[in-house]
């Protein structure tokens, strides 16, 4: 192979790190792929790193010794994501996303990569210091939110049934109250889906009583797990009432719900932004 330049080089390097988030990856990869000098390769990632910092789009992390390397962890500048957030906010208030019944229509959304992506950048963001150890979501539009969160973090994600299925083996279920229709619900998770005392982030799309927040809660009790965070996109802060659990953080505040009217307010978290 042609031996690159090293603006290309770096570019490639760039890519590859890139496109390998939060994996340990040795210079003498790069060095044998590039046929070219640690040291150089050193000098390349200094300037990588750097790049990265100027526009906002993460950072690198070097692990030094014999068994060390390079990782690339992503990131969304405080800057971006209230852009971010703010955009968002203004597509959930549009006419016409109230469905029967005052729920928010949000499917269109919690299914776009180019929307999903940064989203999980952001709960990325606010919850790596807390080092969570796994990422757990309940069986509904949470679950690809849930999933770009735990790649932006490099970890595994689990997902809580909505009933028992008999594929998943034996299995821990436990009966919670639901925030939004105020009916006994029954949850699960195989025992084998989750190791025990684990460190478990939790994602969510949308709290309104914060019911099956408090059922996660409880169900991660049982496999003996710290919940060490718990993010939800939309938080619906229509009445005084306060929600059944705490400690939690969302993205975005639902505000008002007019139904005659079909219109809805919805408004960037401002805790949420200064934890990022």
């Amino acid at each position: 192979m042609e031996k690159m330049k090293r603006a290309e080089r770096m570019v490639a390097i760039t890519q590859m790190l890139m496109s390998n988030p939060n994996v340990l990856t040795p210079l003498t990869l790069f060095a044998e792929r590039f046929g070219t000098a640690k040291s150089t390769i050193s000098e390349d990632l200094m300037a990588v790193k750097g790049s990265l910092l100027l526009s906002g789009q993460g950072r690198l992390e070097t692990i030094s010794g014999a068994a060390g390397g390079v990782r690339y962890i992503p990131e969304i500048s405080q800057e971006e994501a209230t852009r971010f957030l703010s955009k968002l906010a203004e597509r959930l208030s549009e006419k016409g996303r109230i469905l029967a019944g005052g729920f928010l229509y949000m499917t269109d959304l919690l299914y776009d990569p180019s929307i999903l992506r940064p989203l999980g950048l952001i709960f990325a963001s606010a919850f790596r210091k807390e080092e969570p150890e796994v990422v757990v979501t309940i069986e509904t539009k949470g679950i690809p939110l849930a999933l770009v969160t735990a790649e932006a973090l490099g970890l595994p994600m689990v997902v809580i049934r909505t009933g028992n299925k008999v594929t998943e083996g034996s299995s821990v279920s436990i009966n919670y109250v639901s925030g939004s229709s105020r009916r006994i619900q029954t949850m699960s998770l195989s025992r084998r889906a989750l190791d025990s005392k684990r460190r478990v982030l939790v994602i969510d799309d949308f709290m309104k009583a914060g019911g099956t927040a408090l059922g996660i809660k409880n169900l991660m009790a049982e496999f003996e797990a710290d919940v060490v965070g718990t993010g939800v996109l939309v938080e619906a802060q229509l009445t005084l009432e306060p929600k059944l659990v705490e400690g939690y953080l969302s993205l975005l505040q639902l505000r008002e719900l007019d139904l005659s009217g079909g219109r809805s307010s919805v408004v960037p978290d401002a805790l949420f932004l200064k934890r990022l």
